[in-house]
């Protein structure tokens, strides 16, 4: 197709898309509402309404950044955009930090701490794990986002991210259904590993933000390299 064409088709694209009124008025009413739901919740829980704005507060972010999962993994591989995919790595250096120095301070406290008092969430590793990375991975491509994601598609109106929500539902219900088997035949028999237990705190820590640090720069050279939409700018 010629690129007159194209620009034939552009232009009578345009000319069928009719324009948007203003949103102020729903931004409005979803402001008064969310206010009149914390205030009710504020009067007979604190927490509650602490969560509420919380979850209000991620939501906005998430929508805003455009941040998904799903996207951080796709897009290096359709287009070779790996912007998403640096930022997962920036949050998991931060998180690292963090949580190094939560648990630093356990084991500081008790220096014959058990995994058990480890704050966070340390779980078994092994086939399984493979398994649920691969059905998730692969589900969550074929939906066209992960859970954050469907759930900001819905609120900016993609419909048919209500049927990806539903799937959703049905697998977590089917999932917590079943667990009780899977752990007794695969999670239960896999190992915990938790790398300063063997290396030592400090030692971890400086392992694991070099591999991060290595895989930003391999991102970003990835990124430089293959980017398809950096590359029309030019």
């Amino acid at each position: 197709m010629s690129s007159s064409r194209i620009e034939e088709l552009k232009r009578q694209r345009q000319a069928k898309v009719t324009k948007r009124g203003s949103q102020s008025p729903y931004a409005i009413v979803v402001t008064v509402v969310v206010s009149t739901i914390y205030l009710v919740l504020i009067k007979h829980n604190i927490y509650l309404s602490t969560f509420w704005i919380i979850g209000i507060l991620i939501g906005i972010t998430l929508q805003r950044s455009r941040f998904c999962f799903a996207a951080s993994f796709r897009d290096p591989i359709m287009v070779g955009n790996s912007s998403l995919f640096k930022t997962i790595i920036l949050s998991f250096i931060i998180s690292t930090i963090a949580f190094f120095m939560i648990q630093y301070r356990t084991a500081v406290i008790n220096p014959d701490y058990l995994l058990t008092d480890i704050p966070g969430q340390l779980k078994p590793v092994g086939l399984h794990t493979a398994l649920g990375a691969i059905l998730f991975g692969g589900g969550m491509v074929v939906a066209g986002g992960c859970a954050s994601g469907t759930l900001v598609r819905i609120g900016e109106g993609y419909i048919m991210q209500v049927v990806v929500l539903v799937g959703f539902i049905i697998g977590t219900v089917m999932g917590a259904m079943h667990f009780p088997f899977w752990d007794s035949i695969l999670i239960s028999k896999a190992p915990t590993i938790y790398i300063p237990k063997y290396l030592g705190f400090f030692p971890a820590l400086i392992f694991q933000l070099i591999l991060l640090g290595i895989l930003y720069l391999v991102a970003h050279w990835y990124d430089k390299k293959n980017n398809i939409m950096t590359m029309q700018e030019e």
